[in-house]
């Protein structure tokens, strides 16, 4: 038996992670910080940090072996960095309770799925649409929708709006970091949820807006803490995880060749200190056999 065909895990990739400077980055996982509208001084700190901040790393290794040059990885990482900003002052209880109740009962959780099953709705009032269906019956469930809920409703159906909301918030303190939010930048973070918005932008936006869509979906699916609480999901599979990529293949939402890069990346091993941290820790010996396998 020849050497070679004994080799149980290829020799990971070789590149960088983080294409700004950690306390860049973590300058940036700031801006998720929220002052909370009913209680003066208290400060909601962003929930979506981690993800962020993982989802970022796993795409700039992703452009990178897709041969983006250095430069626009960079700004493409900045831009996957805040790319739930639209989610800042996210209060998982709140935002757990109005989501695994839609959930539960079929009700579409992001704006083009709701559309389709609501075709009358107006395109960007997906969230007011959602608040004169469902406000008696979440009233109903205790869960009154104030001003503050009605922001959780935003925060997945009418994220394009709130998103743009948040950076206008944060603007001077990308001013002050030196960064430039450039609206390519802004278009790739709205790709998962507006697909639509993408369809006359370069082809290379719309490839980055896959790349981020397919590393942030990986991240979420092995998430521990957000399948606890806002997913209504027991267990995380890497199995699913995949599923749910080559769904989107097929959808047309992701190109093949990022599938298959992000699969012979995983394969590698260069995303298992990432994915661990997700899990919170830990991967068994059967899930690492399977991230092996994807090769």
């Amino acid at each position: 038996m020849r050497a070679a065909s004994r080799t149980t895990s290829p020799a990971p990739y070789s590149y960088t992670h983080l294409l700004v400077s950690r306390s860049v980055a973590g300058a940036l996982l700031k801006c998720y910080d929220y002052p909370h509208p009913l209680k003066p001084d208290v400060v909601i700190r962003g929930y979506d940090k981690a993800h962020a901040f993982r989802t970022a790393k796993m795409c700039a290794i992703v452009a990178q072996y897709l041969s983006y040059e250095r430069s626009r990885v960079r700004q493409f990482q900045i831009a996957c960095l805040l790319h739930d900003l639209g989610r800042a002052g996210l209060e998982r209880r709140l935002f757990g309770k109005i989501w695994s109740w839609a959930r539960s009962r079929n009700i579409p959780t992001r704006p083009a799925e709701w559309r389709l099953q609501h075709p009358d709705s107006s395109y960007g009032r997906e969230t007011e649409a959602f608040v004169k269906t469902y406000r008696e019956a979440l009233a109903e469930q205790g869960l009154p929708l104030t001003k503050w809920a009605c922001e959780h409703i935003e925060m997945r159906l009418g994220f394009a709006r709130r998103h743009r909301r948040q950076l206008k918030r944060v603007a001077p303190f990308l001013a002050d970091l030196d960064i430039r939010w450039l609206p390519w930048m802004e278009q790739v973070t709205l790709y998962y949820y507006y697909p639509e918005k993408l369809a006359r932008s370069p082809d290379w936006v719309r490839e980055l807006g896959e790349i981020l869509v397919a590393c942030e979906q990986l991240e979420a699916y092995s998430n521990r803490r957000r399948g606890t609480d806002y997913y209504v999901r027991s267990q995380e599979s890497f199995h699913e995880a995949f599923g749910y990529l080559d769904s989107l293949r097929r959808q047309g939402r992701l190109r093949t060749r990022v599938v298959k890069a992000v699969r012979r990346l995983t394969a590698s091993g260069i995303f298992d200190s990432i994915l661990k941290a997700a899990r919170g820790g830990t991967l068994s010996r059967s899930e690492q056999q399977f991230l092996r396998s994807l090769l």
